[in-house]
Parts: structure tokens; C-alpha cells; sequence
């Protein structure tokens, strides 16, 4: 779900909680939990590609869900994301789903 907030465009995760209410959260807030976790449990661990890393695990299913969405539509999927038909094709390639 998309919200404008100053003309700012945020993403929500809608949940029901306990009490059958409708809980908005924040995407940008579920990455924060989830990089957290991911730090507290390196226990010392070096990591030189957290960057490439994060932008892997919300890229592959950020580009799954659109081509399902476009039914395979590549131009359709590239305007809907902002980027070029070309980038969308060597996305799709990087992760096998050509």
C-alpha cells in the first residue's frame, strides 16, 4: 500500500493484530528490524558486500512481483519501476529469471 506524506510516496505492510485492528508498518521500518537482526547476529563476522547483499534481497522479489503483476510485460514492468527496458533485462538476467 502507497501512502503520500508531504508528497512523499511510503510503502505500508498492512497487518491485523490480536485485536483485529489494521496495523500500518512502514516498509522502511521492517528493513531496519530485519538489517538489526541481521548485524546483532554476525558475532564478529566481517561482511564486505552488506550493500550488494540488502540490494539483492529486496531487488529479486521487487522484480519477481512486477513481472507477475505485468504478466511478463517488460516495458510495462520497466515504466511501473522507473527504469530503462534494457536495465530491466540485465536485472532479470543477474538473478536467473529470464
Amino acid at each position: 500500500m502507497l501512502e503520500k506524506k508531504n508528497n512523499i510516496e511510503f510503502m505500508f505492510l498492512s497487518t491485523i493484530n490480536n485485536q483485529d485492528e489494521n496495523i500500518k508498518i512502514p516498509l522502511r521500518e521492517l528493513v531496519k528490524k530485519s538489517l538489526k537482526h541481521y548485524l546483532l547476529n554476525l558475532n564478529g563476522k566481517n561482511v564486505d558486500n552488506l550493500y550488494e547483499l540488502v540490494l539483492a534481497e529486496l531487488e529479486q522479489p521487487l522484480l519477481d512481483m512486477i513481472m507477475q503483476y505485468t504478466r511478463g510485460n517488460q516495458t510495462r514492468a520497466a515504466l511501473m519501476m522507473g527504469i530503462n527496458r534494457s536495465t530491466l533485462r540485465k536485472k532479470l538476467k543477474k538473478y536467473n529469471m529470464n
